[in-house]
């Protein structure tokens, strides 16, 4: 082995290390000490009314591609401590807060408590399992470059987490969604609070270096309707995932999901409660294909394919399918450019022209490392965004700086962002 690929190993065992553990496991863990996240920049643009950042998304039930397209700022960070061990099992507490801005200033934004929750790991009675409550993060993986969690099982509940049975570990979770009573007209109090339960059997090997995951959820409706007449209705959600590890040293993702009423989740998300007012009518159904690769120590790349349709008698059919590329090549340990293009389209109902929008950014950046998942990453960004005229209106809707492009159908915006996991 000569002098240049011994000095290039390393680099090239610590990126693929990396971006396996960005692949696996699919469930949050909060091991003991303290771990967080943050993203935080400052942008303007330059061909649109107004000084703020512009951004280029098409809103609703979609999601924008971030590199150099995040007009806000966030963080969340918290603390996870052994409290206690008895008989081998490890009694661990979690408490974390997070902090949001529409804009690029936390200024006096208010911290919110995103978790606070006890679990007890290695019970013998669960042949190793956890059990758990609290509020939490649980089960959210993501496609990174969307910003997109296509499950998200968050809230306040208790569990029982993967406990070993047949070929795969087995979950359960039980939460509480919109757990508030709100005022009715003629004096009474109602709800919109809803009952979901989670199952999970996962881990499942079905190939060489290959796993699936199975996840359904059942939600029912509580109160009654804004009129004080009838029941809310109940919904249900079901996932397969596919992951295959040690593809070009990273990993795929292949995803298939369907669901029905609340089921269709929250925004873009599958797994939480959705609105409770949602009939039988309204359904999604959603395949994507997520793929991270780092096939060289200085290169790597994610891609993402995705196709999704929503379905309701009120506002008919839409399609949305959107494909995008993340290139990253490093050029020494700590400076790498950074790309991305993403191109989505939306369908509209009766008759109307489809949504298109394109958005491309080159991003030079001081890493911690050469690999597509080194963190910290510091960034100087230039965006371009390019729509038609059926997208103008979403475009503005959905720009945090509000509808600084007018009638326009392009637009760019440069600035210099941080992001970084802990």
């Amino acid at each position: 082995m000569n002098r240049t690929a011994l000095k290039t190993l390393p680099a090239l065992l610590l990126a693929i290390a990396s971006a396996s553990a960005m692949a696996d496991p699919m469930y949050p863990s909060d091991s003991e000490g303290f771990h967080g996240y943050l993203r935080a920049g400052a942008g303007s643009n330059t061909s649109g009314d107004g000084g703020s950042q512009g951004c280029f998304g098409l809103g609703g039930n979609t999601m924008k591609y971030r590199l150099g397209n995040e007009c806000d700022a966030y963080t969340e960070f918290g603390y996870t401590k052994s409290v206690a061990k008895s008989g081998g099992v490890n009694y661990l507490a979690t408490i974390w807060v997070n902090a949001y801005a529409p804009n690029s200033d936390f200024g006096d934004n208010k911290l919110g408590i995103v978790k606070a929750y006890v679990e007890a790991q290695g019970l013998d009675f669960l042949n190793g399992g956890t059990a758990w409550i609290g509020k939490r993060f649980y089960y959210r993986p993501d496609i990174h470059m969307l910003d997109l969690q296509y499950i998200n099982m968050n809230g306040t509940g208790a569990g029982l987490d993967r406990i070993p049975a047949g070929p795969g570990k087995f979950s359960y979770a039980f939460f509480k969604d919109n757990d508030v009573k709100v005022a009715l007209p003629n004096g009474g109090v109602n709800t919109k609070s809803a009952v979901r339960q989670n199952f999970i059997f996962g881990e499942i090997p079905v190939n060489e270096n290959g796993t699936l995951d199975l996840a359904a959820t059942y939600i029912i409706g509580e109160g009654k309707d804004d009129v004080d007449t009838g029941k809310r209705n109940n919904g249900w959600q079901l996932s397969a995932f596919h992951r295959q590890g040690k593809v070009f040293g990273g990993g795929n993702t292949f995803g298939v999901q369907y669901g029905v009423g609340p089921g269709t989740g929250k925004g873009a998300q599958f797994g939480a409660s959705g609105d409770t007012n949602f009939g039988s009518d309204v359904k999604r159904t959603r395949i994507f294909n997520d793929m991270a690769i780092q096939p060289m120590a200085n290169f790597g790349m994610e891609f993402v394919a995705l196709w999704q349709k929503d379905e309701s008698n009120a506002n008919g059919s839409s399609t949305w399918t959107s494909v995008g590329v993340r290139p990253v090549y490093a050029f020494t340990d700590n400076f790498k450019l950074v790309g991305e293009l993403g191109t989505d389209r939306v369908t509209q109902a009766g008759g109307l022209p489809a949504k298109r929008l394109t958005k491309l950014t080159i991003a030079p950046t001081i890493s911690a490392g050469p690999g597509l998942w080194s963190r910290p990453e510091l960034r100087a960004f230039v965006t371009y965004g390019k729509w038609n005229d059926a997208a103008t209106a979403s475009v503005n809707a959905s720009n945090n700086g509000g509808p600084i492009y007018n009638n326009n159908t392009s637009g760019t915006s440069y600035g210099f962002q941080v992001e970084t996991w802990f």
